[in-house]
């Protein structure tokens, strides 16, 4: 065989088996980062370990140590030069990964250590979002107080506000506004954080607490719903009763016309039927479709709104 393809060929293998034993030693330094093993993860980075290398989805040990909860592991690994706002395939970041698993710790120390607030994942979320969606309080107030933005959106326009709102995470809620929270802001459906909270009928507080703010309940999503109709479509009847109490149309029409009393019989909730009707909610009005609520009912087998109807309409 000729000496220089010789020659070649046993480059070639060495330089694979160092590939090799670089990515074993890469890997390593990944579990051991999960794990939060310090000690083992200063040993691979002196064997030659990279401290940025990433697995096949991009995640790298940082990565992997602060969505653990791994304090010292992220400590070490950023003491040793690891990109804090690498990203992965799902442009996650450390920090977003460490406010999805609630570990203010690992955020607090990945901000100190430079990561950006702004990064978003391919769902537009950055870490506010994130913390309001999952009801961190105190990330959540960590994160304002280091710059993050009150009023950032998701990719369907929702702010930390609706998140929180949508979630029933009152304490997150009073954080956001008394920092400078939008409170009438609207996601690209139209809805803002009121109409959230009452769709979401997860209690009273967020609602009191969103009216409480200055929230326009005359607000409509872009069909035209105002609270009222969404909270009637949902059987919450808490936010009904404190909707009318401070205001609401009773018989505000959406793009279809249908008011809360047609939505609560389309949605078969008898309850809120004879609630509406009890307060004055009109039933001679129509859709687009000319049909009353009675229209509606008739159409259903189960004939509970309808008889609540035909009994209203007796004594008027």
């Amino acid at each position: 065989m000729n000496f220089r393809v010789l020659l070649g060929c046993v480059l070639l293998l060495l330089s694979c088996n160092l590939l090799a034993g670089e990515a074993a030693l890469d890997k390593e330094l990944r579990l051991s980062a999960m794990v939060g093993d310090v000690e083992a993860i200063e040993k691979l980075l002196k064997q030659g370990a990279d401290v940025n290398s990433a697995n096949k989805y991009g995640k790298t040990a940082l990565m992997m140590a602060a969505e653990n909860g791994n304090l010292a592991a992220v400590s070490a690994l950023l003491a040793h030069g690891a990109d804090v706002n690498r990203k992965t395939v799902a442009d996650c970041t450390a920090l977003t990964l460490a406010a999805e698993n609630d570990l203010p710790e690992v955020t607090a120390l990945l901000i100190e250590r430079g990561a950006d607030l702004t990064a978003r994942t391919h769902a537009g979320a950055t870490a506010l979002l994130l913390a309001a969606r999952y009801g961190i309080a105190d990330m959540v107030e960590q994160l304002l107080f280091r710059g993050a933005d009150p009023n950032d959106r998701d990719k369907e326009g929702r702010t930390p506000l609706m998140l929180a709102a949508a979630h029933g995470h009152g304490d997150v809620v009073k954080i956001l506004l008394e920092h400078g929270a939008d409170v009438d802001l609207a996601d690209k459906k139209g809805k803002t954080a009121l109409i959230h909270a009452v769709e979401a009928n997860k209690g009273l507080d967020v609602v009191k607490t969103l009216v409480e703010a200055g929230a326009d309940i005359h607000a409509r999503s872009k069909d035209g719903a105002t609270a009222l109709i969404w909270a009637a479509g949902r059987g919450n009847t808490e936010a009904i009763v404190y909707l009318l109490q401070h205001g609401a149309d009773i018989n505000a029409q959406d793009k279809e016309g249908t008011t809360a009393l047609m939505e609560a019989v389309d949605v078969r909730k008898p309850e809120v039927v004879k609630m509406l009707l009890a307060r004055g909610a009109d039933a001679s009005l129509k859709n687009k479709a000319g049909e009353t609520a009675m229209d509606i009912a008739s159409g259903f087998r189960d004939h509970q709104c309808l008889d609540i109807l035909v009994e209203h309409e007796k004594h008027q």
